[in-house]
């Protein structure tokens, strides 16, 4: 599989988890973008016509864009069970995945409003909003909080959803009021899929 990535997306890192708890990341060639919001990357464009990372082309010439569809794919090929079989433990993982992009969306907007989005433009009512979605997100990561054996499509989702605040907001704070959350996540990233692709950038 070719993969389109940035060394710092979130999504991208949620591939590359999945692709290292499977043992395949070998498998997986990389190409460096300069994905953007506004300055598209052509070459992704190729390849997903959103010009969005992270962005696949498999071996036979299948193209497979977003995140979810990826890991799923990558789970499938591999006879993995990262996708619980359909049924309750499904159904967890993947609202658990929804909840962790979509904590990861709204972050996203904000610090494209804080660095892309011109200053007499900003608009700081926008950039609270979104926040408050990120910390409504985070309280119920903390309710919902993974087993300490959960390795699945969910628990993946919500630790490269932390580690990406942490490196990108470390403002928030998060782990003060979500103790639970805090060392769950402190566990889950010393696995060595999570150590093997910490985000830089």
């Amino acid at each position: 599989m070719d993969l389109f990535w940035g060394s710092a997306s979130p999504f991208v890192r949620k591939v590359m988890v999945v692709a290292h708890e499977l043992g395949v990341q070998d498998s997986v060639r990389i190409y460096n973008t300069a994905a953007h919001p506004i300055d598209r990357d052509l070459r992704v464009k190729g390849v997903n016509p959103l010009a969005k990372v992270p962005a696949a082309r498999c071996a036979d010439g299948t193209l497979l864009y977003d995140s979810r569809v990826i890991c799923e794919y990558l789970d499938d090929m591999a006879g993995g069970a990262l996708f619980p079989a359909p049924g309750p433990a499904r159904w967890t993982a993947l609202r658990r995945q929804a909840l962790a992009d979509g904590l990861l969306d709204a972050a996203l907007l904000v610090r494209y409003e804080l660095l892309i989005r011109p200053d007499p433009l900003k608009w700081p009512l926008w950039i609270e909003k979104q926040r408050e979605k990120v910390e409504d997100a985070l309280d119920a990561m903390q309710g919902d909080c993974p087993g300490a054996g959960c390795a699945d499509i969910g628990a993946i989702s919500c630790a490269c959803a932390l580690g990406w605040l942490d490196f990108r907001f470390p403002d928030i704070g998060w782990r003060a009021t979500r103790p639970e959350l805090a060392a769950w996540f402190t566990q889950f990233d010393t696995r060595p899929a999570m150590r093997a692709t910490h985000p830089r950038g």
